[in-house]
């Protein structure tokens, strides 16, 4: 499915391209713009020389169908390992984060609802979701709701079942306090490297 492919590699790209850049296009995704998501993606990679892997290019291909600028795309055997630091959210949930694990319970497949802070002063919030449906419908949902209590760009990373989470989001699982864990759910945070981070 287009929009499958489209926010698993929007995820793959959390920490390489641009904070803005990517919850604009997340949430164009959400709303169903699949084919404007597609015809930005490739421009915003080369704006910002974005290197992909061969996986993500199949990955682009699949967002923006016929577009000859998938090709100029830098190629890259491997993503670079991820140097923001995380830090868990605070262990009083504020008012955003007890919006979003109502939104996240009541989602189907969604498992876990972790909070972290990143940035050397933790300045922005990040909320990662493991597990879930829809993925990209609930990304938009969470991003709405984060920008209504003032996140200018909202940071949400929904992983669906299945997928391994990049550097990236492992170095946010470590980092993060968990706020809601579905019961009886085994997900990432079950994982000696990351019980500890809770």
């Amino acid at each position: 499915m287009e929009a499958a492919a489209a926010h698993e590699l929007l995820v793959r790209l959390a920490g390489r391209l641009p904070d803005d850049v990517l919850w604009r296009l997340r949430d164009w995704l959400a709303a169903g713009a699949a084919a404007p998501v597609g015809a930005l993606l490739p421009r915003a990679l080369l704006r910002n020389r974005v290197g992909i892997t061969d996986a993500e290019r199949t990955l682009l291909a699949a967002t923006a169908g016929e577009n000859r600028l998938v090709d100029a795309v830098l190629p890259l055997h491997t993503p670079d390992a991820p140097h923001p630091a995380f830090a868990a959210g605070p262990e009083l949930p504020d008012l955003a984060v007890l919006g979003a694990l109502a939104v996240v319970a009541g989602h189907p497949g969604a498992q876990e609802l972790r909070h972290a802070r990143r940035g050397r002063h933790g300045e922005q919030r990040v909320l990662l979701v493991l597990g879930a449906e829809r993925a990209w419908e609930l990304t938009g949902t969470l991003q709405r709701l984060l920008r209504v209590h003032g996140d200018r760009t909202p940071c949400v990373e929904v992983l669906p079942g299945g997928l391994e989470p990049p550097a990236y989001h492992q170095a946010a699982i470590v980092g993060s306090r968990p706020v809601w864990v579905r019961p009886g759910a085994e997900t990432e945070s079950a994982t000696p490297a990351t019980s500890g981070a809770s």
